[in-house]
């Protein structure tokens, strides 16, 4: 069923049965990876938080969970340069550390992010991202943790936006061609 948001039409990509069953997945193989460690959890806020909540209710190793908020944009266009606009509360150092991502685009963001969390010396680093568009990727990182490589498409829901609206969408929509 399409799906009208603001100005722009969108259409099923993936569904929540797809989505359920790829955080299944990912939570499984943390769970083995990590099963003699206590891993913390960074959240990239906005669009990771249902897929952070739903992955972090199946992990069942110790762990914690902290929330980040980066921006790289002014306006509609990239500034640049990556900025935090909330920043961690915990200590990182000597930690085994596993980023959460909505959706890996350019990897531009998440390069920053990273080189700026090894400077506080974790144990190790590791990407969990629900989406990698891989034909945008210009910073490429490895993607320990994937729930789906997509076409470069834009895409809504599941905590994806588009200019704010559309997150609350229990599947995954693409923009309908026109």
């Amino acid at each position: 069923m399409d799906k009208y948001i603001l100005d722009k039409n969108f259409v099923p990509y993936l569904n929540e049965a797809n989505i359920t069953e790829a955080v299944s997945r990912i939570a499984s193989s943390i769970n083995v990876d990590y099963a003699d460690k206590i891993p913390l959890f960074i959240a990239i806020l906005n669009g990771s938080f249902i897929f952070a909540a739903d992955l972090y209710k199946k992990i069942n190793v110790p762990s914690e969970i902290s929330f980040v908020k980066l921006s790289s944009y002014a306006g509609t266009q990239s500034s640049g340069s990556v900025t935090t606009t909330i920043g961690l509360d915990v200590a990182i150092n000597a930690r085994d550390i596993i980023i959460i991502e909505d959706i890996v685009d350019t990897g531009k963001t998440l390069t920053t992010f990273i080189a700026a969390l090894k400077k506080e010396g974790p144990s190790s680093i590791r990407v969990c991202a629900l989406l990698h568009k891989q034909e945008a990727t210009t910073h490429p990182i490895p993607i320990d943790y994937l729930g789906f490589t997509i076409p470069n498409l834009f895409v809504v829901g599941y905590g994806l936006d588009y200019n704010g609206f559309g997150r609350n969408l229990k599947g995954i929509h693409q923009l309908k061609e026109s």
